[in-house]
């Protein structure tokens, strides 16, 4: 009889623990992007003063909230990334609130780079509309995926991993991105780390990435007015 109560309890355990990693299990499924919508529209009032996980919805809205002309011209890429990401996300759009999905335009100058840097929040498939890209993402084992796509290619990045997009080519490039989350967050690794505010200390970036304090002055006072893009 002792032995039949060790057994039941061990039993008893055993399935708590399965319990236990199924749960965990289907949070983090059910939790990989944005939270689903409870209800048919929730366009967002981006001038409301009421703080909430996303943006609360708007007593009135139109057609004109579901149409957008964000990422519809290229962007200026004189710049010193020879880059422009033009963002069609909820700040831009207000009728994606609550829908999980955005877009974004990345036009690429020749030589131009879209620097490393992650989204938090989201996976991105990049679709080329014009030139071609040398791409790709590094995994959390630092192993590179990379590749060069070309006009009409898609390609994707999972979400959270650093990755990047570069124009090797002699003509401008330009590729639509799609994300699935209405915000998805897009910290620059070297703007982050270079350009906060303020400012990360120079013993840890010197530290960090093995070079002088001096080293980290320069590279700083080159990110001293970079913007969030």
């Amino acid at each position: 009889m002792a032995a039949f109560g060790i057994n039941s309890k061990i039993f008893q355990i055993m399935e708590m623990t399965i319990l236990f990693l199924l749960a965990i299990s289907i949070d983090r499924y059910c939790f990989a992007a944005d939270e689903d919508m409870l209800q048919d529209v929730c366009v967002a009032d981006i001038n409301s003063m009421v703080k909430v996980n996303g943006f609360p919805c708007k007593t009135n809205f139109t057609a004109a909230d579901f149409s957008s002309l964000a990422i519809s011209k290229p962007g200026a890429t004189n710049n010193k990334f020879g880059s422009v990401v033009t963002t069609a996300n909820v700040e831009k759009f207000p009728g994606l609130n609550t829908l999980g999905v955005s877009l974004a335009r990345i036009d690429y100058a020749p030589g131009g780079i879209n620097p490393p840097h992650t989204h938090p929040r989201a996976s991105e498939m990049v679709f080329v509309m014009e030139g071609e890209l040398d791409v790709g993402f590094i995994t959390t084992a630092n192993v590179l995926v990379s590749k060069q796509i070309t006009k009409g290619e898609v390609f994707v990045f999972p979400r959270g991993l650093v990755h990047f997009q570069k124009n090797n080519g002699k003509v401008p490039a330009a590729v639509i991105s799609a994300f699935n989350s209405q915000l998805p967050g897009t910290p620059s690794i070297p703007t982050t780390l270079f350009g906060a505010s303020p400012t990360v200390p120079d013993d840890i970036l010197a530290q960090t990435f093995q070079i002088s304090t001096e080293d980290v002055q320069q590279i700083k006072s080159k990110f001293a007015s970079a913007k969030k893009f």
